[in-house]
């Protein structure tokens, strides 16, 4: 009764299976029943499952393979989406293909048959491992939270948000935050600072050599506040060479030096945003009170479902939420089958800081959009017991 209780107890571990071998379909269908295992899905070629595998903050990926060797080139695609472990599965093993593995990106290998019992030994060993080798972090200690800025209509003040919450983690909160413009085309991140970068992200993504925690810092410009900035590129073309793969790394770079990564996107699920996606860990949709946002946010929400992108890290930001328009917060919940985690109400001190570069968190610190946003911020480092008695704080504030 007591190892029933354990297993309940237990995170269960979120698989995504690729390719194909003589008993992998059994393989698959054991562990889809398996109480410590939830399945995400699972595709034969390693392109059709590239949505889920960007998107799914996958805890292993099962990979099989007919081969006797390694599949380089299967396991260098998977890699182009996750960073999750893998774990190879194989029919007919060869002692080359044992020794080819040990030496590559691979956790561990499954020779079939094999009990369903030792598979999921195996892949949570794995999952372990990962996850004290992220625990550890660089030399600094770091391991910094991914906050993700989303809409999918423009218009919703994506941009003011981000730069705001930001501003206000780095002066209020006393948090290393890092300010990333993956607006790539058309990004206004740093004029909305007031900021005049000499170099953008552009420019660190086409530098030679490998990038560390070193190289990241002469790359960013430093705001009076302490925020540090990453511009969108400045031409529009530039915006192609900021690839799923080197994103993928600068993220992981930025979480070893910083406390907190705000990233401010534009208004497309492209590779960018996937890539971002697989790293985030809140992600923040913002909505407005009128009813094309909302057809888009639903749009989203399905997108995101479909994703496999955890429901609990998403968090409405209801933007504008005093607005007398004929919509009320709880009809956009009504709509959305989601709770409003966040209320900003609207301000006319906003559009005149943005029209000087000076985020209104700083520049009238007393507004209710400034209180709104600094709450916020403070959310965001709660511990989970306390985030829970003062979630409602926040959209209480933005009413009064």
């Amino acid at each position: 009764m007591s190892s029933a209780t354990e297993t309940t107890q237990r995170e269960r571990v979120r698989i995504y299976a690729t390719g194909s071998c003589e008993g992998f379909e059994k393989l698959r269908e054991s562990l889809t029943n398996h109480p410590e295992i939830e399945m995400v899905g699972a595709s034969v070629g390693v392109s059709d499952g590239a949505g889920a595998l960007a998107g799914g903050h996958l805890d292993a990926v099962l990979h099989a393979t007919r081969g006797a060797s390694l599949p380089a080139d299967e396991l260098a695609s998977i890699r182009e989406h996750t960073r999750a472990p893998i774990l190879l599965v194989a029919s007919n093993g060869s002692a080359g293909l044992l020794e080819e593995a040990l030496e590559s990106d691979v956790s561990d290998v499954l020779l079939l048959p094999q009990l369903v019992e030792n598979v999921v030994f195996a892949i949570r060993k794995s999952t372990h491992s990962t996850r004290r080798h992220h625990d550890s972090g660089g030399s600094s200690g770091r391991h910094g939270k991914i906050v993700t800025v989303f809409s999918p209509k423009g218009g919703t003040g994506k941009t003011v948000i981000a730069t705001n919450l930001a501003a206000a983690c780095a002066k209020f909160e006393g948090r290393k935050t890092l300010l990333l413009d993956l607006d790539l085309q058309f990004g206004d991140a740093a004029i909305m600072l007031g900021v005049e970068p000499e170099k953008t992200i552009y420019d660190l993504v086409v530098a030679p050599g490998e990038l560390d925690t070193e190289k990241l810092a002469g790359y960013t410009t430093k705001h009076a506040c302490g925020l540090e900035v990453l511009p969108a590129p400045l031409r529009p073309e530039d915006a192609e060479l900021v690839t799923e793969a080197k994103l993928g790394r600068l993220l992981e770079v930025a979480r070893e030096s910083f406390d907190v990564i705000v990233v401010d996107t534009s208004p497309f699920f492209h590779g960018p945003m996937l890539a971002t996606l697989d790293r985030t860990d809140e992600l923040m949709l913002l909505c407005s009170l009128d009813v094309p946002t909302l057809k888009n946010l639903r749009l989203a929400l399905q997108t995101l479902d479909l994703l496999s992108f955890p429901k609990q890290r998403v968090g409405i930001v209801l933007n504008r939420s005093n607005s007398k328009v004929g919509m009320k917060p709880n009809e956009v919940e009504g709509a959305l089958g989601m709770k409003v985690r966040f209320e900003v109400p609207s301000d006319r001190a906003v559009p005149l800081a943005v029209n000087r570069g000076n985020p209104v968190v700083l520049a009238e610190e007393n507004a209710d959009v400034s209180k709104a946003i600094r709450s916020m911020a403070k959310e965001l480092f709660l511990a989970p017991k306390e985030e829970g008695k003062k979630r409602r704080l926040l959209p209480a504030l933005a009413r009064s």
